[in-house]
């Protein structure tokens, strides 16, 4: 009867842990991702404006700068990352993201849609638990003017890249591939 109970109790714990999971990932979602199609309207935006020259602030700046304020107003630490960084000083993954963001290649090869790849879960952190949250971000239209195959790009906007961004390897995308993601750290 004891181990009947035990495991009962331990099932019960287990789905409440699943729905405080769910719980944690939706609330993350609903406060972080919004800075996403911000970003892609102001990058549209811009190139349609003035061309893809003048859009590299606009990735470099702006878009740090609207993470920032979302991470003002949530006290979450939010960034993007990838594989192949532009900007390493901001953009390197660390051994989380990177295992991620692995994971989420696998899973796209795998036919799973690159609009959906996320994932979630808490981890102890210097002796802290945090939620670890990661949105993969698809390579859309606007993201090839500057990502895509480096013998595409025009050489006025190869030459500012260089200026801009000296250790960029963020080049050879396809439409359609992951560019990298938005990861989100909250303490609890």
């Amino acid at each position: 009867m004891f181990r009947i109970a035990l495991i009962t109790a331990a099932l019960v714990a287990g789905a409440a842990h699943a729905q405080d999971l769910d719980a944690l990932k939706a609330d993350t979602r609903k406060n972080a991702l919004p800075v996403l199609p911000k970003v892609v309207g102001m990058m549209q935006e811009t190139v349609a404006a003035k061309g893809p020259v003048e859009a590299i602030p606009v990735c470099k700046e702006k878009a740090p700068e609207l993470l920032r304020e979302q991470a003002a107003k949530t006290g979450w630490e939010m960034r993007r990352v990838s594989l192949k960084t532009r900007n390493p000083e901001r953009g390197t993954p660390d051994v989380w993201e990177a295992r991620q963001l692995a994971d989420f290649n696998i899973r796209a090869a795998n036919g799973e849609k690159i609009e959906t790849l996320e994932t979630g879960e808490v981890v102890t952190e210097n002796g802290k638990q945090v939620y670890r949250y990661i949105r993969a971000i698809p390579v859309g239209d606007v993201c090839l003017k500057c990502h895509g195959p480096a013998d595409k790009l025009d050489a006025g906007l190869k030459a500012q890249l260089a200026k801009s961004y000296p250790h960029d390897s963020a080049f050879g995308y396809e439409k359609g591939q992951i560019r990298g993601a938005l990861t989100v750290k909250r303490p609890l």
